[in-house]
This record gives C-alpha cells, sequence and structure tokens, in this order.
C-alpha cells in the first residue's frame, strides 16, 4: 500500500474496533440488567453489574394466588375397596336342612316369617312343619308370602283374592319376570305350570296338632288315630293349676306360635318320665296318625285338656283316672319327630289352645 494511505486504513480500522467494542458492551450491559431482573427478589445483585453501571432497585409485585385451603373443602378421598349395596333379594334360593332346625330357625336365617318358609314348600312339608327332616332341599322366597304353581285358567286377581294380597304386587314382582306387554290383571297368559311368588300372600294352616277330645265324646278322637278311646268316661277332675310336664326344663325345637305351633316343644332324654299336668282322666291314648306318634290327651273335667306327643311308651290306659304330677309316660321321638322331645299343649274351652308359658313354669 502507499504510503500515503496508510494513515487513511489505519483510521478506518481504529472505527471499526471501536465500534465493535462498543456493541460488545452494550451487550453485555444489557444481558447483565436482564438477568438481575430475574433473581427471587426482584433486585439486581451488585456482583452482577460493573461498577461504573449501577442501576435503581426496581420493584416487582408479589405473586398472589388464590387460598388453596383443602381443609376447607371436599377433598376426594382414596378408597382401597368398592362396597357394593346389599340390595332386596327378588329370586328364589335353595336351602339345605341341617340337623336341630326347625322352621322358626330357617326362617330368621333369612329374615322371614316361619310361615312363609312352610308355604314355600307345600311339595315337601305338606303344611305340616312336623315333617321337615334334615338334608331336606327347600324353596326360601325372597320376601314374605306364597309359592304357587299356575293352574290353567288362573287369573292373576282370582289368585291375589284366593291368597288374600294385592293383584298389582303379583304382577309387579320382579322375581316373577312377567312380560307387563303380555299379562295384565284381566289377562294373565301365564303358562300353566309355572311358579310364581305371591307378594303377602297367606293360606289357612291345618290344626295337625292333638284335638279336643272331651269325656263325654272321646270316640270322636278315631279320625285321629288307634288311641282313641271308644267309651264315655267320668273319673279325676282337676284343679286348675298346671306342673311342669317332664324333668327338663328347656325347649328343643319349637316355642309357641299361636297360628304354626300351638303348643312348646321341651327337651329331654328319651325314656324321661312325663307328668300329668293335672288331675284329670285319659280321653286319647295310643298312636296318632297325624305326625304326634304316641300321644296322651287328659280331660281334666274342668274345660281344660293336656296333650302329651311324640313320646316313647304310654303308660296309661283309655279312662283312666290320674292324679296331677302323675307319670303317664315316657319321653321319646316318635312321629314326625327330628329329636327327642315333648310337644306339650294346653286347650281351654273358652281360650281354646293357649300358650303353656302362661300358665305353667318350671
Amino acid at each position: 500500500m502507499p504510503e500515503n494511505q496508510r494513515p487513511v486504513a489505519y483510521i478506518v480500522i481504529s472505527v471499526i474496533l471501536a465500534l465493535l467494542l462498543l456493541g460488545i458492551s452494550a451487550y453485555y450491559l444489557y444481558t447483565t440488567r436482564a438477568t438481575a431482573s430475574t433473581l427471587g427478589n426482584g433486585t439486581p445483585t451488585q456482583e452482577a453489574l460493573p461498577e461504573e453501571a449501577s442501576l435503581p432497585d426496581i420493584g416487582l409485585p408479589e405473586l398472589s394466588l388464590a387460598s388453596l385451603d383443602f381443609d376447607a373443602g371436599i377433598p376426594r378421598l382414596i378408597q382401597p375397596r368398592t362396597i357394593i349395596p346389599n340390595r332386596p333379594r327378588t329370586t328364589i334360593v335353595t336351602y339345605t336342612v341341617e340337623t336341630g332346625d326347625n322352621l322358626f330357625v330357617i326362617a330368621e336365617k333369612f329374615g322371614l316369617k316361619p310361615e312363609t318358609i312352610l308355604w314355600g314348600n307345600y311339595e315337601v312339608l305338606r303344611d305340616n312343619p312336623q315333617f321337615l327332616r334334615p338334608k331336606q332341599t327347600l324353596v326360601v322366597l325372597p320376601t314374605d308370602g306364597v309359592y304357587y304353581q299356575w293352574k290353567t285358567n288362573d287369573t292373576i286377581s282370582g289368585v291375589a283374592d284366593f291368597f288374600k294380597t294385592k293383584a298389582e304386587d303379583i304382577l309387579n314382582w320382579p322375581g316373577n319376570q312377567l312380560d307387563l306387554t303380555q299379562v295384565s290383571l284381566d289377562n294373565s297368559a301365564i303358562p300353566a305350570d309355572t311358579w310364581v311368588i305371591i307378594p303377602g300372600g297367606k293360606r289357612e294352616l291345618k290344626d295337625w296338632v292333638p284335638p279336643a277330645i272331651t269325656r263325654n265324646n272321646p270316640a270322636a278322637a278315631a279320625y285321629y288315630g288307634s288311641g282313641y278311646c271308644g267309651a264315655v268316661y267320668e273319673g279325676a277332675i282337676g284343679i286348675g293349676a298346671f306342673v311342669w310336664p317332664t324333668s327338663a326344663t328347656y325347649l328343643s325345637g319349637y316355642d309357641y306360635s299361636p297360628s304354626l305351633h300351638p303348643g312348646i316343644d321341651i327337651a329331654g332324654a328319651e325314656g324321661n318320665a312325663i307328668f300329668a299336668a293335672d288331675s284329670g282322666v285319659v280321653v286319647f291314648a295310643g298312636w296318632s296318625e297325624f305326625g304326634y306318634g304316641y300321644l296322651i290327651v287328659l280331660d281334666h273335667g274342668n274345660g281344660w285338656q293336656s296333650a302329651y306327643a311324640h313320646l316313647s311308651a304310654v303308660g296309661v290306659t283309655c279312662g283312666q283316672s290320674v292324679g296331677r304330677g302323675t307319670v303317664i309316660g315316657a319321653l321319646g321321638n316318635s312321629g314326625n319327630s327330628s329329636g327327642a322331645h315333648l310337644h306339650f299343649e294346653l286347650r281351654s274351652e273358652i281360650y281354646g289352645k293357649v300358650n303353656p308359658w302362661d300358665f305353667v313354669s318350671p
């Protein structure tokens, strides 16, 4: 380069370098201030700026968040288990009778009345609770009522009237699974032999227990079995106060139920002595055809009778007068019985069959 052009070149280069240095300084100053403004308290640190470039303090507004007070709200808790609600049963289930069961025990297991167990199993029990046996398979209804096998020409209204319940309850019971587009109160359209639940239904219970047999007409008991007494007798008269009829003092089986079991089943070992509850005359002594096995009936001559069933032995004869507390037989397990016990009843001409607990205690 000619010597006269060198100073000009040096000047141009110096200007370019100065501009470049000024740009770098400006960039450095900008980035330092930006970094300082992002610190937690919004105030630049002294170490981040050159001494000659001190900046005024900049106050930033504090961040304000809405209150997140979960204690005052409704938090969603974690449930490790899913609980399925216990909905009412609408369908039939079955139950196998166990040793020691009776209608009251079975009914309590399912929250039903004992009559419902009886009315749901006519084919097995024939409306007689004494026919209950271990290992039998019973139908258990989902609600109190009757289990009925539909007959040709039956109508829902007619069946409801017979079982003393509401036709709408039969029609709308979900367990019956009736097609309401086909079935109505006037047109049942239910095939014959279909089993239908009758909610709230009831029917008359047969009285299978020992009959009323007076000393004035003991031959009336001929229908009940070979133990009937066929002649008219006179004899001892009771005082109307009764003693406990056997040595054991607790129940084994059925308690008193006015519609289902109008007597009490007293526990005991087979062969235990049976005592006359009051003085009277024997008007039935022997076998009963209706489930009570060996049976003794005493007429006390004052409007009262007492009955002693399921005996293993009969120790008196027809027409015999017996005193209060006299041994008349032995406890047993005869007839329709699932274990040794005494079925004991009291009957009044005025009140009918009464609760023995109201008149006698151990």
